[in-house]
């Protein structure tokens, strides 16, 4: 089996050098670096496939022409960064915004809890925490529910057991 595998790979050499021999200087030029790259890859994946040596370190190997292009991707990180900051100020203010709609709102009535809990007025301190217990199982941002949904049932339980005390 081994007889076959050197034999096959005699002839692709001979093969190469021979595509080789036939082209211009400025094509050997431009192929050069493409054939070096080649090679490389393929000893890394023999390697790779005979156990000699871990994926994780041909893949790292394999990066390693790519360095060549990092001075001009180094280009693009000012720009990055600023694009960072943008969205994080963009998120700030839209912060901002909800913490002054939250503020501006009027507190929540007794009845209007009760509405949200789905409780009675006249309903006692467990009702009030079994009722919002059952619903923020259901509307927690964790669960797939949303903020607003979970702030509002919150809200509801404060107002309600304020009222006991």
């Amino acid at each position: 089996m081994h007889w076959i595998l050197g034999i096959a790979l005699t002839v692709l050499v001979f093969w190469g050098l021979k595509q080789w021999g036939a082209m211009s200087a400025e094509q050997r030029k431009r192929n050069g670096w493409k054939l070096v790259l080649i090679g490389f890859a393929g000893v890394l994946l023999v390697l790779v496939l005979t156990g000699r040596i871990h994926v994780i370190t041909a893949a790292i190997a394999g990066l390693l022409p790519l360095l060549k292009k990092l001075p001009a991707l180094l280009r693009y990180l000012p720009s990055l960064s600023r694009y960072q900051h943008q969205r994080q100020q963009e998120q700030e203010k839209r912060g901002a915004g909800r913490r002054e709609q939250a503020a501006s709102s009027a507190t929540m009535t007794v009845r209007e809890a009760c509405e949200v809990l789905g409780v009675d007025e006249s309903c006692s301190r467990d009702e009030v925490i079994m009722a919002h217990r059952r619903l923020m199982q259901k509307l927690h941002p964790d669960r797939g529910g949303n903020d607003y949904l979970a702030a509002k049932v919150n809200e509801a339980k404060v107002v309600l057991l304020a009222r006991h005390h």
